[in-house]
């Protein structure tokens, strides 16, 4: 088996004078700097009774150090378990209680929250090539079962009660960086912002390891700032992946200082997550960056990539994209709300996790003998082989009969130019499902919702419309910037009517 720090091995070995880190802190990592740094860190997990197969737990939010922690846990043979520093104490003792880590590595010097944790879990400072940081070790070392082919425990976003974390090996993880690296064509020597969180498998695989994987540069941001994102765009940043609420905010910022466009005269490609692609949305856009906007699918359990987009600039297409190389999708038109070649999205190959750890019975609901795992999203594919996403298959909304799609009100919603994003879903009013809109626009701005429902009433069918626009400047998001829809409701009960 082919470990994921064989790809700073061969960096280190290829181009171990170049760049590899830089971040918010001031720190500038060549390769050889960030491969003696992650050493550092293995022999002190190694010296505080870290075992192979051993959990170590790492709250941090983006810096240099939290990558050495990544790559140091690796070599210390044991599984990384990443985690925002910005999660309640309660949300991240119902991890440990799970997980039951050997160790936990805290970025305090980058992260006032990870400090905060340090202090409750009574950590101790270490110090190494990779600076200071702070070590609890909370549980006495326990190695359990063969986890000895598993890179990452992820615990996903949103989950209530009993958390699940996902197991991806290092094959999964190799997968997806390699795809990733490929797919959007990082060289050695580029520039990739790291921006989203390294915590979450977008910003673990598809930027920290495919940059390492094609001996890239990552400048890594600990929290979004537009004017930042604005001043590294236009100093040789090649690389931006963001989601839509970064994408607006960068473009308002823009606006204050007066200009219409980038002028980068280094992006070359630029994608936008989390979200569907609006038509409207995605040419203002493509005019604002003068690159395509790129669009794609993906979830935890697949390590981030299904399926992506590689279309010219200027071009319609608003899907995910054709399955990246390697990735089997099909659709089950059988499941409730499928019909005629729309339903759940299922997919197969060597992006799957091997399952949710400790938990068969979750495991085998979504994930067949046959190596089909079951998405949870509703989608469809186009006359090209493309794959469009139509929601989760639980947040289908059923009114008056008819199946209602979240993704497409929001879009229509998301046309209105003060609109920054979207988020639909359904309250059950007995015997059927109302739909609700939470609308985010910026600060300082006014949207009636009168006009906003007139404007949606020109774009939508009448069962589609929703019933109330509920407007602010904020919604509850993920770090990553994914709203968090099942908070919705109750964060707005006050103004539900």
């Amino acid at each position: 088996m082919v470990r994921v720090e064989q790809f700073l091995a061969d960096q280190v070995a290829a181009r171990g004078d170049a760049p590899a880190l830089s971040d918010s802190t001031g720190v500038r990592w060549t390769y050889k700097m960030f491969d003696k740094a992650s050493d550092d860190i293995a022999q002190a997990l190694k010296d505080a009774g870290v075992q192979p197969n051993d959990r170590v737990l790492m709250l941090s939010e983006n810096c240099a150090a939290a990558v050495a922690t990544v790559f140091g846990t690796w070599k210390a043979g044991a599984v990384i378990i990443p985690v925002n520093a910005r999660q309640s104490a309660g949300e991240i003792q119902r991890i440990i209680d799970h997980a039951a880590p050997a160790a936990v590595l805290m970025t305090c010097h980058a992260s006032p929250d990870a400090t905060a944790h340090a202090e409750r879990l009574d950590a101790a400072e270490i110090t190494g090539a990779f600076g200071a940081m702070h070590l609890a070790t909370p549980i006495a070392s326990n190695p359990d079962g063969d986890l000895s082919d598993v890179a990452v425990l992820l615990y996903t976003t949103g989950t209530t009660g009993d958390p699940k974390g996902v197991m991806l090996t290092h094959a999964n993880v190799r997968f997806g960086g390699n795809a990733s690296a490929t797919l959007r064509g990082i060289n050695a020597g580029d520039v990739v912002y790291g921006v989203l969180p390294l915590t979450h498998v977008f910003g673990l695989c598809s930027v920290m390891t495919a940059s390492c994987c094609a001996g890239a540069e990552i400048r890594l941001e600990a929290r979004f700032s537009a004017e930042k994102l604005y001043t590294a765009l236009t100093t040789g940043v090649n690389f931006l992946s963001a989601v839509p609420q970064m994408h607006a905010l960068l473009m308002q910022y823009t606006k204050e200082q007066g200009l219409t466009q980038l002028n980068s005269e280094t992006l070359r490609y630029v994608s936008s997550g989390a979200a569907p692609l609006d038509p409207t949305w995605k040419r203002k856009a493509e005019a604002f960056y003068g690159v395509a906007i790129q669009n794609g699918y993906g979830m935890t359990e697949s390590t981030a990539g299904i399926s992506a987009t590689s279309n010219p600039l200027g071009s319609p297409d608003i899907s995910v994209g054709p399955s990246l190389p390697g990735v089997e999708t099909k659709i089950d038109d059988t499941v409730e709300g499928g019909s005629n070649g729309k339903g759940e999205v299922l997919t197969r190959g060597a992006h799957v996790m091997k399952g949710y750890y400790k938990n068969p019975e979750e495991t085998a609901k979504v994930l067949g003998q046959d190596g089909w795992l079951r998405t949870g999203d509703l989608g469809t594919f186009d006359e090209h082989g493309h794959l469009h996403i139509l929601g989760r298959s639980k947040e289908l909304i059923i009114h008056g009969g008819f199946n209602v799609y979240p993704p497409e009100v929001e879009a229509a919603i998301n046309d209105h130019p003060q609109v920054i994003q979207a988020a639909v879903v359904g309250r059950s009013t007995g015997n059927d499902e109302e739909v609700l809109a939470f609308v985010q626009i910026a600060e300082g701005d006014t949207l009636d919702p009168q006009e906003l429902k007139a404007f949606v009433k020109e774009r939508l069918t009448g069962y589609k419309r929703p019933s109330q626009f509920i407007i602010g400047t904020a919604l509850p998001a993920a770090p990553t910037g994914k709203i968090l829809k099942h908070k919705l409701i109750e964060t707005f009960k006050d103004q539900l009517a």
